[in-house]
């Protein structure tokens, strides 16, 4: 099975880069201009990352936000790692979400990603 990370790599569709991590976008974006930072080398699990690699994907967020600012406004951004199937990684392969946020594009944003566990997420009620 390949991975269609590597594949997008490979191909050369990518938004900005360094050496150790490249962005790309999302092939099933939730908003406009959701991007994904992974690491060049493919490792399915973020904790095996080395040092080097995690200080590139976060050095990379950024750069991506002023890439997705450069074509619109959001209000707001939500960011984050999937780590192993039961957290919800579909892509075995490294990936930090930069979704952008609007208001409105929610009923009630609030919790953000506490969302995964819908019935934890309303802590302040």
């Amino acid at each position: 099975m390949t991975c269609p990370f590597c594949e997008k790599i490979a191909a050369g569709h990518i938004l900005t880069e360094s050496p150790l991590a490249v962005a790309i976008p999302d092939g099933h974006p939730i908003s406009p201009c959701h991007t994904l930072i992974v690491p060049r080398r493919h490792e399915a699990d973020f904790f095996k990352l080395t040092d080097d690699e995690r200080s590139a994907i976060w050095a990379l967020v950024p750069v991506v936000r002023a890439i997705i600012e450069a074509e619109t406004r959001p209000d707001g951004y939500n960011i984050g790692v999937n780590v192993g199937a039961a957290a919800g990684q579909t892509v075995q392969h490294v990936h930090l979400h930069v979704i952008p946020r609007c208001h409105g594009d929610s009923p009630d944003p609030r919790g953000g990603i506490r969302w995964v566990l819908p019935a934890k997420a309303r802590y302040w009620k």
